[in-house]
């Protein structure tokens, strides 16, 4: 073969007899293009929720293990809403809040009232959760982001925490107090579908429950928004704050409203997670508005990969496996023999996640999506994949 012309990334490879093929530049630039279209992106993400929660607990291989755990695949999804919406605060803001819980929880509570006062619909609670969110992150934002760095995390702190006081004694009428709010009844979708209930045929074996279905759909949503904003002039703003907010004010944006509106979205999607939380459990717990839950999300969020679409939905998965599954074990063998390493080993579940956080952090500082797209690159480098 002839000396190739490597000038460009589409450039072609000339061959003995005078032909030409494309180089693997090009090809890998095409499939990048094609990736990065919002069409791709939303139709991966359909994709990979459809088949998620059969390889998670109903495929051959785990549906003995974990096909008690069908229900947790739900709840994932849940979470991974909340944890995307945390992160286009504090992955592409740069904006800490650690009071997160107020927007989670307190959605969660009012989309219980609202099913066991006014309407059962799944649909009126997430909408009225949503917008008790949406109007409790703009107050609560409006006072907060009046001070910068920790101070405006102190802040968002101590407001998550009033608002857990208030839900456990003043509004305890309201809240159920510390027993939490209970005896919540979920209405049919539409009337007519019963979240519970098995979906027909392939969509049956696929996703399981009308539930998930329900949940799945916000979740494509979810990200197909949290998507369409970092793409659009609005994301550009948010991440040229987090980079340099002085410059930003510099060039004449109105950084402080900006930054609202990251709040606000955040919170809004806070609110979604929150009422689909109770229309999942059919119950609240007061310790969904503790500062511990705002721990939670923002460990979910570093661990997957913060400024990244999908990396907190990954550090969610991985941070709820731990919890409900791995705390679950009481026996730890030896692998391939029946030589005990530790008795009662769900209760370190604690200990492990810390060790797996600090595993990840060290060697992917970027996270467990971070890492992975560190190492695409570096097996496309490796492979003459990249030749710009």
């Amino acid at each position: 073969m002839s000396d190739r012309n490597t000038t460009g990334e589409g450039s072609a490879n000339a061959t003995s007899d005078g032909g030409a093929v494309i180089s693997d530049g090009s090809l890998v630039a095409r499939w990048e293009a094609i990736r990065e279209r919002e069409v791709t992106v939303v139709g991966l993400t359909v994709i990979a929720v459809a088949l998620f929660p059969w390889l998670f607990s109903r495929a051959p291989v785990v549906s003995d293990l974990l096909l008690g755990y069908q229900s947790l695949a739900t709840l994932m999804l849940i979470w991974g809403i909340f944890a995307v919406g945390f992160d286009l605060l504090l992955g592409y803001t740069g904006l800490l809040s650690f009071g997160h819980a107020a927007f989670w929880g307190g959605a969660a509570y009012v989309a219980g009232i609202v099913a066991n006062n006014v309407s059962a619909d799944p649909i009126v609670m997430v909408v009225s959760g949503t917008v008790f969110a949406i109007l409790l992150a703009w107050v609560l934002g409006f006072l907060s982001l009046r001070r910068g760095g920790i101070y405006f995390s102190i802040l968002t702190l101590a407001f998550g925490q009033m608002l857990y006081y208030m839900s456990a004694a003043p509004l305890a009428f309201l809240t159920g107090g510390e027993n939490g709010l209970t005896g919540i009844s979920v209405g049919a979708l539409f009337g007519q579908f019963h979240l519970e209930s098995e979906l027909p045929s392939v969509a049956g074996t696929l996703l399981g429950n009308w539930m998930y279905l329900f949940v799945a759909v916000f979740a494509v949503l979810a990200v197909a928004a949290a998507y369409r904003i970092l793409n659009s002039p609005y994301g550009m703003v948010f991440r040229a704050i987090r980079e340099n907010e002085q410059r930003a004010e510099f060039v004449g944006l109105n950084v402080w409203r900006y930054k609202l509106m990251a709040f606000i979205i955040s919170g809004a999607f806070a609110g979604v997670a929150g009422s689909l939380f109770t229309i999942h459990g059919s119950y609240v717990p007061l310790q969904s508005l503790y500062w511990t839950e705002s721990g939670e999300i923002v460990i979910m969020t570093v661990l997957g990969g913060t400024a990244s679409l999908f990396g907190p939905i990954a550090g969610a998965g991985l941070y709820l496996y731990v919890e409900n599954i791995v705390s679950g074990v009481q026996t730890l063998y030896l692998p391939f023999t029946q030589v005990v390493l530790v008795q009662d080993f769900g209760t370190y579940w604690h200990l492990l996640l810390g060790l797996v956080f600090v595993v990840v952090i060290w060697v992917a500082p970027s996270g467990i999506w971070g890492g992975v797209s560190d190492l695409r690159s570096s097996v496309r480098n490796l492979v003459g994949g990249d030749r710009r």
